[in-house]
């Protein structure tokens, strides 16, 4: 009894030592940060009444000009991470010593959650590699391959919102419009599936789409090891995705593989790009091919990607130009000309003279960031030239994106919408990492040419054909959900839609 009772009090003592050393390793340091609590870190507010770009926003904009490195500490639940406050050194991490910080040090596990494996999680040489064969699919010859199907879906949606509006205008709850939209476009443009999202409220593309990003399958305990530990997590099987959404992804994939390769059927689309590599894998090329269970999970990050951020991108940008009626006016002025000039038609190489659109596009994401934080993990040591700023190997790192697109230094008046922001004169003097909704660097977002344009011919689409005007109940300034991982608005976004009445 006696042994056993030693034994106790000894693990209880490791674990008091553990727990001690843990959590004041930052003020041993002497690296300035906040007190963190016990077993949360410095995330007591996460999914409760903020979410985690609200927390580092909160960390950036406090510590940016008071201290005497490159970074603050931070704790996320157990684990020690840096918030960088000096966007110079962000380029170091980013860019200039990339080969110091090229993983994410996030959740994937290959074998028991196959889908959470993708180009968005994997790290070293693998995720280099991966990134290299998937970069061709994204060139701006596939991008002018697939335009004329993204600007088919833009067309029904016009159709779809005009009749819903009538003669009168009609309050609709535009990021479930554009959701189906991007659903609809991802749909096709990947898996060659008309999805028709537009026209079913109940469409299945839509629904696993919310799902797998909204839906948590656990509670705060096990989030906590996946978040928090997730090499233990991966040890000890755990699973992130639900169930429902992993079986309805894998089916789709394998049911579009088998019907391309059987019918000998080719799109010259993203789902063409992965069918040509898991044939080279199973015809033995290992090095040049990928197995289902990668065609899988790069099919379904490619879906989440578009369908989310692209929706969230223009959903806040409708709302801003509710908000900002001389914006959307100056906007359809430059829509309605580049379109008369072709005849009344979107077409690709117009894009280019929507110079106006991109600003406004660019200055909706400075705003609402939709991947508002980045994260990063040291895999070697890094020696600031302050001795002090050190960064021991296996310390993550975290970048406030939305902090620094709200640093009044880069930004004055942050909280208004001003597209002329972005005319070139004024980008070029701002720092290179001053504007991150697509991260920076070699990790930066591979899909950005596809993002770019759904979310333009969406926009120019819908501006040109309607008026967007602020619903009494609609919140102002925004409000964002506390319980995503990426950028939402809490309740929708409501706003009145009338048709354009031209002379």
């Amino acid at each position: 009894m006696a042994i056993l009772l030693g034994l106790v009090v000894g693990v209880l003592t490791l674990a008091a030592w553990w727990v001690l050393q843990n959590y004041t390793y930052w003020k041993r340091r002497g690296i300035p940060h906040d007190p963190p609590n016990i077993p949360l870190g410095n995330i007591s507010d996460l999914w409760k009444t903020m979410p985690l770009a609200g927390i580092l926003k909160r960390t950036y904009l406090k510590y940016r000009k008071q201290t005497d490195g490159p970074f603050v500490g931070f704790y996320l639940y157990s684990m020690k991470y840096i918030v960088i406050t000096d966007v110079d050194f962000l380029k170091t991490v980013l860019i200039r010593d990339f080969d110091k910080f090229h993983d994410r040090g996030v959740y994937h596990n290959e074998k028991d959650d196959p889908l959470t494996n993708n180009l968005a999680t994997i790290e070293g040489q693998k995720w280099k590699s991966l990134r290299q064969k998937l970069t061709p699919t994204f060139t701006a010859l596939k991008m002018k391959n697939m335009f004329s199907t993204v600007l088919s879906v833009g067309d029904e949606m016009i159709r779809v919102v005009d009749e819903k509006i009538s003669s009168s205008s009609q309050t609709l709850e535009v990021t479930d419009l554009v959701s189906r939209f991007t659903a609809d476009v991802i749909g096709i443009c990947a898996f060659g599936l008309e999805c028709n999202s537009l026209r079913d409220p109940k469409a299945e593309f839509v629904q696993m789409g919310y799902s797998a990003l909204r839906e948590r399958r656990h509670g705060w305990l096990v989030d906590l090891l996946i978040f928090g530990m997730p090499k233990l997590a991966v040890k000890l099987g755990l699973q992130f995705l639900l169930p429902s959404v992993q079986e309805f992804y894998m089916k789709i994939v394998q049911d579009t593989i088998d019907y391309r390769v059987k019918s000998k059927v080719t799109r010259n689309d993203f789902m063409d790009t992965l069918i040509d590599m898991k044939l080279q894998y199973d015809k033995g090329d290992k090095e040049n091919g990928l197995t289902f269970n990668e065609v899988a999970a790069q099919a379904f990050i490619f879906f989440l990607a578009g369908f989310e951020a692209g929706s969230t991108t223009m959903g806040f940008t409708l709302y801003e130009l509710a908000c900002n009626q001389d914006v959307q006016d100056k906007l359809r002025s430059e829509i309605d000309s580049v379109l008369q000039k072709h005849n009344g038609k979107l077409e690709y190489d117009a894009m280019q003279e929507l110079t106006y659109t991109e600003k406004v596009i660019n200055e909706s994401l400075r705003k609402h960031p939709v991947v508002a934080h980045l994260a990063r993990i040291a895999t070697k040591p890094y020696q600031h030239s302050n001795p002090k700023y050190f960064i021991e190997e296996g310390t993550g790192v975290l970048v406030s994106t939305m902090g620094i697109h709200y640093d009044p230094e880069f930004y004055p008046e942050p909280e208004k919408f001003i597209p002329e922001r972005f005319d070139e004169e004024q980008v070029k003097k701002r720092p290179t990492c001053a504007f991150l909704p697509f991260g920076a660097g070699p990790r930066n977002c591979i899909g950005l040419r596809f993002g770019r344009m759904q979310v333009v011919v969406g926009l120019a689409l819908l501006i040109h054909n309607f008026r967007f005007e602020l619903h009494p109940e609609t919140p102002v300034p925004m409000k964002y959900t506390a319980k995503n991982l990426l950028l939402g608005s809490e309740a929708g976004i409501h706003l009145n839609v009338s048709k354009v009445v031209r002379d």
